[in-house]
Protein backbone atom coordinates (compact mmCIF):
# COMPACT_ATOMS: atom_id res chain seq x y z
CA UNK A 1 0.00 0.00 0.00
CA UNK A 2 1.18 3.46 -0.77
CA UNK A 3 1.30 6.59 1.39
CA UNK A 4 1.64 9.65 1.17
CA UNK A 5 0.34 12.02 -1.16
CA UNK A 6 0.28 11.95 -4.86
CA UNK A 7 1.61 14.59 -7.14
CA UNK A 8 -1.59 13.94 -9.51
CA UNK A 9 -3.88 14.73 -6.56
CA UNK A 10 -1.28 17.76 -6.07
CA UNK A 11 -1.98 18.97 -9.14
CA UNK A 12 -5.62 18.18 -8.84
CA UNK A 13 -5.82 20.60 -5.99
CA UNK A 14 -3.91 23.69 -7.46
CA UNK A 15 -5.55 23.01 -10.62
CA UNK A 16 -9.24 23.06 -9.06
CA UNK A 17 -7.73 26.16 -6.51
CA UNK A 18 -7.00 28.39 -9.19
CA UNK A 19 -10.18 27.75 -11.18
CA UNK A 20 -11.93 28.91 -8.01
CA UNK A 21 -9.76 31.98 -7.90
CA UNK A 22 -9.76 32.92 -10.84
CA UNK A 23 -13.56 32.57 -11.67
CA UNK A 24 -14.10 28.73 -13.72
CA UNK A 25 -12.87 30.01 -16.63
CA UNK A 26 -11.71 27.04 -18.86
CA UNK A 27 -9.78 28.74 -21.32
CA UNK A 28 -7.33 30.27 -18.10
CA UNK A 29 -7.29 26.29 -17.10
CA UNK A 30 -6.29 24.69 -20.16
CA UNK A 31 -3.33 27.19 -21.08
CA UNK A 32 -1.72 27.95 -17.80
CA UNK A 33 -1.61 23.79 -16.45
CA UNK A 34 -1.37 22.25 -20.50
CA UNK A 35 -4.66 20.47 -19.62
CA UNK A 36 -7.02 19.13 -22.84
CA UNK A 37 -10.28 21.32 -22.90
CA UNK A 38 -12.45 18.50 -21.62
CA UNK A 39 -10.07 18.55 -18.33
CA UNK A 40 -10.54 21.76 -17.95
CA UNK A 41 -14.10 22.17 -18.65
CA UNK A 42 -14.40 19.77 -15.94
CA UNK A 43 -12.46 21.55 -13.31
CA UNK A 44 -14.26 24.83 -14.59
CA UNK A 45 -17.69 22.69 -13.92
CA UNK A 46 -16.67 21.81 -10.51
CA UNK A 47 -15.01 24.91 -9.55
CA UNK A 48 -18.94 26.95 -10.43
CA UNK A 49 -20.64 24.45 -8.47
CA UNK A 50 -18.97 24.71 -5.78
CA UNK A 51 -19.11 28.78 -5.78
CA UNK A 52 -22.68 28.38 -6.72
CA UNK A 53 -23.11 26.33 -3.84
CA UNK A 54 -21.61 29.19 -1.38
CA UNK A 55 -24.55 31.42 0.16
CA UNK A 56 -24.43 34.71 0.96
CA UNK A 57 -21.70 35.46 -1.18
CA UNK A 58 -22.34 37.07 -4.42
CA UNK A 59 -19.56 36.98 -7.41
CA UNK A 60 -18.67 39.51 -10.47
CA UNK A 61 -18.31 37.96 -13.60
CA UNK A 62 -14.54 36.83 -13.78
CA UNK A 63 -16.05 35.33 -9.96
CA UNK A 64 -14.29 37.52 -7.75
CA UNK A 65 -15.90 37.91 -4.12
CA UNK A 66 -17.98 41.66 -4.35
CA UNK A 67 -19.91 41.89 -1.60
CA UNK A 68 -22.19 39.72 0.98
CA UNK A 69 -25.96 40.08 0.19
Amino acid sequence: MHQGVYLERIRGDRVLHEALTVGADPLHLALVFNLSHTAASRYATIAQNLLDDQPGVRRDAVGRESGRS
